[in-house]
């Protein structure tokens, strides 16, 4: 019986999560969970689960939890309250899926109690992925990704030595705009944005995936979760999202994961690894697949993808400048404030206009990603 830690247990990545723990009571417990202010779900969730002890980020709404629940459970509340629970609950397995910056410093907490990480939060490792990887190995914390590309990587990659692998192949839905121009691009709405041809996500993620940036992301994750230079990551739209990434190797041989788009299947790989379990809710029936098509992103259309490239080469702290100037570019976009086709000229400015530092200590990664906020929310609100 494993014991499993969910942030950010009202989101797409925590629901589905509950799920397969739901599907297997037998293997695994929830020990503890965490909203921003959903109340009436995580009361939902104590009720079924039972956690020991939840956080909830908004102190208000943790109040009125304690007032409605009594003493069911523990309840912490706000950014300290995440990190008091990271570092004292009992669990063997956290799973981070946390949006944005916001995962990093549990995450943290949790490597340091030598704990396996079910990563499901993309940031992590953009804004200060040498800081994990470093972390982990001091700490021998296990790194097992939940991102369903990274997921198809890992598997890919189970049994084969690094030095035989060539090239990682990540692939992209395309989002909802994947066949418009990008002068069809200009007046694009919220509500058009956030409609993703294939998968159901959280808004933030949503956006980034009409961006590629989501994909500029994940070739990020994928530099440091596998120790490769970013020439050997190759990004490939792929519309129908059953190909969920390739390995190609030294030899030519090329091995892929495939299955229909679910969540539940990388998150239960994670939870199970190095084991497989039965699991009748995920069926990919080939015969009702009609086609599977490759071809390459557009970088003119798809900026951010071109941004995230070009800060990985630079190196340092680019990355976490870049991601925290994309979160205050989603957010205003989301909120009406900004256009789509502004979100990358929000983030090059930032990236031209915030100094990078090649340090990459976690005192540098904080002070990088407020000075980019600050910036970016002074000019723009």
């Amino acid at each position: 019986m494993k014991k499993i830690l969910i942030l950010g247990s009202s989101g797409s990545i925590g629901r589905n999560a509950l799920e397969v723990i739901r599907e297997f009571k037998d293997k695994f417990k929830v020990a503890a969970l965490s909203v921003n202010k959903n109340i009436d779900l995580i009361e939902k969730q104590i009720d079924e689960f039972k956690p020991e002890a939840v956080c909830v980020k908004d102190e208000a709404k943790a109040k009125e939890l304690r007032k409605r629940i009594g003493n069911k459970c523990k309840i912490l509340e706000g950014e300290s309250g995440l990190l008091e629970l990271s570092a004292s609950a009992d669990y063997d397995i956290f799973l981070s899926s946390l949006v944005g910056f916001a995962g990093l410093a549990p995450t943290i907490e949790a490597i340091k109690k030598g704990k396996r990480i079910a990563l499901a939060n993309k940031e992590t490792l953009v804004a200060a992925g040498e800081l994990i990887i470093d972390l982990c190995k001091k700490y021998n914390s296990q790194l097992i990704p939940v991102d369903s590309e990274h997921s198809a990587v890992f598997q890919c990659l189970s049994g084969e030595k690094e030095n035989y692998v060539k090239k990682l192949i990540l692939t992209a839905s395309g989002g909802p705009f994947l066949n418009k121009k990008i002068n069809e691009l200009i007046s694009v709405t919220v509500e058009e944005a956030l409609k993703h041809p294939n998968w159901k996500m959280g808004n933030k993620i949503t956006i980034d995936s009409a961006t590629m940036m989501n994909k500029g992301l994940e070739v990020i994750e994928a530099h440091w979760l596998f120790n490769l230079h970013r020439k050997n990551i190759e990004v490939l739209i792929h519309p129908q999202s059953i190909i969920h990434s390739m390995v190609e190797f030294i030899d030519g041989s090329i091995k892929a994961q495939l299955s229909k788009p679910d969540m539940k299947l990388p998150i239960l790989y994670a939870f199970s690894y190095p084991e497989r379990f039965v699991f009748n809710q995920i069926n990919t029936d080939f015969k009702k697949i009609k086609e599977l098509t490759f071809f390459e992103p557009d970088f003119n259309k798809f900026e951010c993808l071109k941004l995230a490239y070009d800060a990985i080469d630079e190196g340092g702290t680019k990355p976490c400048i870049m991601n925290a100037a994309n979160e205050i570019a989603v957010n205003n976009f989301l909120l009406g404030k900004i256009k789509f086709l502004q979100i990358p000229l929000l983030i090059k400015d930032a990236l031209e206009k915030i100094e990078s530092k090649k340090s990459t200590d976690i005192e540098t990664i904080f002070e990088s990603d407020i000075k980019t906020r600050k910036y970016l929310l002074n000019k723009y609100n």
